[in-house]
């Protein structure tokens, strides 16, 4: 007999954003794995329960948070989210046998979509090479999505590209053209002209959602000083923002 895992998007936070494949998925689960990242985090884990308790329609299931290995804030940067990706699936691999029975179903709810800037598909991969279990992958509605149709906008120019990257990467490349830019800690869109343009949110489909859109040179600041603020106030934050160059 084999463990099932479902990975399932369950969208930027808006909870009308869980599709229906989603839903059938978390009718199917019996356990739900949730990684505990401490107090400050603690809404992130309490919107899952939400999700599933507006949508699975019989009780039964039960959560089960995991502590989240820490994970090292300086040194080489690769091979510190390597270590921190092992650390998760020894974590994962150990609640997963003892937690869930030898045909037992299990969940993970990824936030957004598994496939963007989420780690679980990698230490499943890992997990799956010491445990004996099958998964599937539901996708979900992205913070990018959510991003263009909060501001109402489209995602790329007229037959141009647009890419997906981070903080860390425009920082060090900059920009050229229309780039999404997620993962940013240090709004590195401070390193781009003046007049690049800027489509901003935070706390998409949440009833915390703040959005704010100019140039850089006209609102870079004041994102800036809203960003600080908001992560105070909450103790963390999700936000991510396009960008398009004036050229």
């Amino acid at each position: 007999m084999t463990r099932r895992i479902h990975v399932i998007g369950i969208g930027a936070g808006d909870p009308d954003q869980v599709t229906a494949q989603a839903v059938a998925a978390l009718n199917d689960t019996q356990v739900f794995f949730a990684m505990d990242k401490g107090a400050a985090k603690d809404d992130l884990v309490a919107l899952r329960r939400h999700i599933c308790e507006r949508f699975i329609r019989e009780p039964g299931y039960r959560f089960v948070e995991l502590p989240d290995p820490p994970r090292a804030r300086n040194g080489d940067y690769r091979q510190a989210v390597a270590d921190w990706h092992a650390a998760r699936a020894r974590v994962w691999a150990d609640a997963i046998t003892t937690e869930l029975g030898p045909d037992g179903v299990g969940a993970f709810l990824a936030w957004g979509d598994p496939s963007l800037y989420d780690s679980t598909l990698r230490i499943l991969d890992t997990v799956a090479a010491h445990v004996d279990i099958d998964y599937d992958v539901i996708p979900g509605v992205t913070a990018i999505q959510t991003l263009t149709a909060r501001h109402r906008i489209p995602l790329n120019d007229v037959g141009e590209p647009v890419l997906i990257t981070t903080g860390r990467q425009l920082r060090e490349h900059g920009l050229t053209g229309s780039a999404v830019v997620m993962l940013d800690g240090d709004c590195a869109f401070q390193t781009c002209p003046p007049d690049t343009r800027i489509w901003w949110g935070a706390y998409l489909g949440t009833p915390d959602e703040l959005l704010m859109a100019g140039t850089v040179g006209a609102v870079g600041e004041e994102i800036v000083r809203v960003r600080a603020d908001a992560r105070a106030r909450h103790g963390w934050i999700m936000d991510t923002y396009l960008l398009r160059s004036a050229d």
